[in-house]
């Protein structure tokens, strides 16, 4: 544990050094601050004002960033470890191979959801300074999405790195897996419905298989709990969820997936040639 921890705080200690952890701080502090600039907070539209229309546009745009952000920013990690040398290097000391796989997981996570936190308490701050509304039940339900997502990508990404040789094949990896879950398993899904064999049941339960896909979905329902917005599908998922049952499943199954890929890069990683 002790080993694990070492390996945690280097780890974060590495990413604070490193531009991307500044770019992706500026990118979503800008963000918050542009909607301030704008008058975001003070307008109302289709009903939606104050921090929950400021948290709705920022929900359509992680849809579209943070997955790419974290695979791209995270899936060279331990590639780059063992074509750098780190990584014969950190195991010559008595580390152990899930300390190292695990710290370093633990540690990028803590990286990419830290300043999404500190922009959305932002946020909550110039909420409560300017007097308006704070859904606390949105807020908070949307901090636990936004780290159920992080866990799940990261996992995805460990998984990436553990079983490729260079950098360059993660990051194609990477982009080719966020370019599926972003665009076309919904595409192929819209082919198959407009066939006459499809079961529809059987193509909604695929859709929601799909981590990206749940997570705008929860996020959908943070605003309309009746999911009214995405039409007759929402017959099947409130019918075979329910609106409670949902939310718990949005943060909770892209958790277990992402654990899940992370199990099976790490024993990748530890059959594989480490250096």
């Amino acid at each position: 544990m002790k080993n694990l921890f070492l390996i945690f705080t280097t780890d974060i200690k590495e990413s604070l050094r490193s531009k991307w952890f500044l770019s992706y701080s500026l990118i979503f502090g800008g963000i918050v601050a542009l909607f301030f600039i704008s008058g975001i907070t003070e307008s109302r539209i289709q009903g939606f004002s104050g921090l929950s229309r400021l948290l709705l546009i920022f929900i359509e745009i992680c849809i579209v960033i943070l997955p790419i952000f974290i695979l791209v920013s995270t899936v060279r990690t331990i590639a780059a470890d063992r074509d750098s040398n780190v990584l014969e290097y950190l195991l010559s000391f008595p580390i152990s191979l899930k300390d190292y796989f695990f710290g370093r997981f633990l540690g990028r996570l803590f990286s990419v959801t830290i300043p999404i936190f500190g922009a959305l308490i932002l946020a909550l701050v110039w909420g409560v300074i300017k007097g308006v509304d704070v859904p606390w039940g949105i807020f908070f339900y949307y901090m636990a999405l936004i780290f159920a997502i992080n866990v799940n990508f990261l996992g995805f990404s460990f998984f990436i790195s553990s079983i490729v040789k260079t950098q360059e094949v993660a990051l194609g990896f990477a982009f080719f897996l966020w370019l599926a879950l972003l665009a076309f398993i919904d595409i192929l899904l819209i082919g198959l419905l407009t066939k006459e064999f499809a079961n529809a049941e059987l193509i909604f339960s695929i859709a929601l298989s799909n981590p990206l896909q749940v997570f705008r979905l929860g996020a959908i329902s943070l605003f309309d709990p009746e999911l009214a917005v995405i039409g007759p599908s929402a017959y099947f998922i409130l019918d075979e969820f329910g609106k409670e049952f949902f939310s718990y499943y949005a943060v909770i199954y892209p958790i277990i997936l992402g654990v899940i890929f992370a199990l099976l890069g790490f024993l990748a990683f530890k059959k594989k040639d480490l250096v």
